[in-house]
């Protein structure tokens, strides 16, 4: 299973299906759920937790497997009787919102939703191995026991100073590792502190058992990982208390992602760890733990990935699931909107292995049949299907009623008149947002700069938001285009700015999922970078304009009252003040 204990605000959650393996979690820059079958290399299921900003998906984690009724069944024999297989079912969702959603694989749909409990968000969730219990973390500073089977808060306790950024739950579900300014260990049973370990200077992002053995053995090990250190720590909790530092260290090229690893179970038996870096690169280690060891470990094999192209392009991997053979490794790479998922198996005798793959960037995604609950409908060859953009395609006009009568339609009309005018009478149709959005895209597709000049005219930012929300997704980038291209000292410049504005708040996500953004958009950067750079230097500006136009005044204030006063009660004005 995944480092799914903690995630920074810039990791985008990922991680694989105990046990099996057989599916793959992960949330992308658009804010969805997508759980993709690893066999089949096909979408399985697409969840929106919300469409708010402030309710995205932080982290994730999978429950322990158990068995799933997904519909009423024949009641079978004792001669048919089989042993029934437990499959994963339960996906845990951490959110910004301090929310905790519970989804269900097997129903297709959300299970329970755990909130009141935080007030901040969620940075990490983790399950207990055999109970029905969740805990989190969040930048309260508390953790949560959350009961499963009620729905609601069994207990809550501060953990640190700072905010709860990774958990982990031993084996035997008698400890819980939690990691704020330093990493602590707690004794489920009392929720005291066991044992308290310091040596990272940076948020802790993975907090992971390494050995299944109890504590008061000197054979207890865990590791951790931290945002901006290229090493990952392994720590040993001893039966003296003796247990200040850390015992071995594993060096890295980045900060790590996604950790996988194959737990010892004895000092014989040597542990297996995958570690998927920030940087795209997986590294792969075997050690056996009994005791310190002075120098850091170098990893027994590290894997790249790369494109076929005649100038090779480096291929981030996501994440990477160990298999039963030491040299089968599951690997998913690409983007997080469709990942490609693969097998291999890797010669770990080369220190470096570099894989290459003609990876298509296309964002056609393809879902397994009867899986979906969206019927399709049935479309005859005869049929016509008309979308914004195409031609002959017409944007249906709404008019407002006048006392009682009702506008009757025209059957005989060939062409719908559409009035942008501002202020127009009532009684007269009107644009609706829609239609804004229909002709946008008719306007970009056929470089119409009549429609788009009527579209771009209207000053109503809630019109524009809405319009740029009901944009399709082929018709952000044009508009992008369109709108940074006409960036000159003009009174249209300043009405581009909301249009930007709006692309930016709605389709910030699927611009960063573009390979070639940087060089799509390079006008808009340019343009942003000379900006903020006189920003600076017009803030001096304003602020010695202010202070001097404010001294006039002040001077200009006292001249004033100096003449009122002579002229009031003298009956005379002073012939300085006059001159003045």
């Amino acid at each position: 299973m995944a480092a799914d204990a903690g995630s920074s605000p810039l990791q985008l959650p990922c991680v694989f299906s105990p046990k099996s393996r057989q599916y793959l979690a992960l949330c992308a820059q658009d804010g969805r759920l997508r759980i993709w079958n690893t066999d089949s290399k096909t979408l399985h299921q697409e969840y929106v937790p919300s469409a708010h900003l402030s309710a995205t998906c932080t982290c994730i984690a999978w429950g322990p497997c158990r068995t799933v009724k997904e519909g009423p069944q024949r009641k079978k024999r004792k001669s048919e009787a089989v042993q029934v297989e437990e499959k994963p079912d339960l996906l845990a969702m951490g959110t910004a919102a301090g929310t905790v959603l519970i989804y269900s694989t097997a129903k297709g749909a959300l299970h329970c939703t755990l909130d009141g409990g935080h007030s901040g968000g969620v940075n990490c969730v983790q399950w207990h191995p055999e109970d029905s219990l969740l805990y989190s973390g969040s930048d309260d500073t508390n953790i949560i026991e959350w009961d499963l089977q009620t729905g609601k808060m069994r207990s809550k306790w501060k953990a640190d100073r700072a905010a709860v950024t990774s958990l982990c739950v031993s084996h035997d579900g008698k400890l819980l590792l939690s990691a704020g300014q330093v990493i602590k260990m707690w004794d489920l049973d009392t929720k005291e502190v066991y044992r308290k370990f310091t040596g990272h200077s940076t948020a802790v992002t993975t907090l992971r058992f390494a050995t299944t053995r109890p504590p008061d053995s000197n054979g207890l090990y865990f590791l951790s990982g931290a945002a901006h250190d290229r090493l990952l720590s392994v720590w040993q909790v001893r039966q003296d208390g003796k247990d200040k530092n850390s015992v071995v260290s594993f060096t890295l090229t980045d900060e790590p992602r996604h950790i996988d690893l194959v737990t010892s179970n004895s000092k014989e038996e040597a542990v297996r760890l995958s570690v998927v870096c920030k940087d795209g690169q997986l590294h792969l280690f075997e050690h056996f733990l009994n005791g310190p060891c002075k120098k850091p470990l170098s990893p027994l094999c590290s894997v790249q990935m790369s494109d076929t192209k005649d100038s090779p392009v480096p291929i981030p991997l996501l994440a990477a699931a160990l298999g039963a053979d030491t040299r089968n490794v599951l690997l998913a790479y690409g983007n997080h909107l469709q990942p490609v998922m693969e097998r291999v198996e890797i010669n770990t005798a080369e220190r470096h292995v570099c894989l290459t793959r003609d990876v298509q960037t296309n964002l056609s995604i393809s879902m397994e049949t009867a899986v979906s609950k969206v019927k399709t409908p049935i479309v005859s060859t005869k049929s016509r299907v008309l979308v914004p953009g195409l031609p002959g395609h017409q944007a249906p006009v709404k008019g407002m009623s006048q006392g009682s009568e009702k506008r009757k339609k025209d059957t005989d009309t060939k062409e719908v008149r559409i009035l942008l005018m501002k202020g127009a009478p009532k009684g007269t149709a009107t644009l609706q947002t829609d239609n804004f959005a229909v002709l946008l895209v008719q306007g970009l597709e056929s470089n119409d700069a009549n429609i788009l000049n009527k579209v771009f005219q209207t000053r109503k930012e809630v019109v524009i938001k809405k319009t740029v929300a009901r944009l399709p997704l082929p018709a952000v980038l044009p508009l992008v285009e369109e709108v940074t291209h006409t960036f000159v000292p003009s009174y249209r410049a300043v009405l581009m700015v909301r249009w930007l504005k709006a692309v930016l708040m709605h389709h910030t996500s699927y611009l960063a999922s573009l390979p070639d953004l940087v060089t799509q958009l390079g006008v808009l950067y340019h343009m942003i970078e000379s900006r903020v750079k006189m920003f600076h230097k017009l803030t001096k500006l304003h602020g010695k304009l202010y202070l001097l136009m404010t001294q006039v005044g002040i001077i200009v204030y006292r001249k004033y009252l100096q003449y009122f006063f002579l002229s009031v009660f003298f009956n005379r004005p002073d012939s300085a003040v006059l001159e003045v």
